[in-house]
């Protein structure tokens, strides 16, 4: 198994639509679903800091991870330039295996 997490501030007034694209239903899940290898997304919100969140991603392997990134480069590229408007910052925590 492989995990990406990601943190994020959410714009003030944003939280809904950020919960709703960002979560296991959200418009990034429904992309990553697009390959057989993707596991799931968790989002979890700071219970000290209202606006911050972060997701943890899972995949079979590294491997799935990057050839889906490689594979949808564009799609990604394009969601993430939409999500933009919905934070105040987006860090990368890290990639772990199991």
């Amino acid at each position: 198994m492989f995990v990406t997490l990601w943190e994020f501030e959410v714009k003030s007034g944003s939280e809904e639509l950020f919960e709703r694209t960002y979560g296991p239903d959200g418009e990034w899940a429904r992309l990553f679903r697009g390959d057989a290898r993707y596991g799931a997304t968790r989002l979890l919100r700071d219970v000290g800091a209202v606006r911050v969140y972060v997701t943890i991603d899972t995949w079979k392997s590294r491997a799935a991870s990057e050839e889906f990134r490689e594979k949808s480069a564009a799609e990604y590229a394009e969601l993430d330039e939409k999500c933009a408007v919905l934070m105040e910052s987006e860090r990368h925590l890290g990639e772990y295996e199991k």
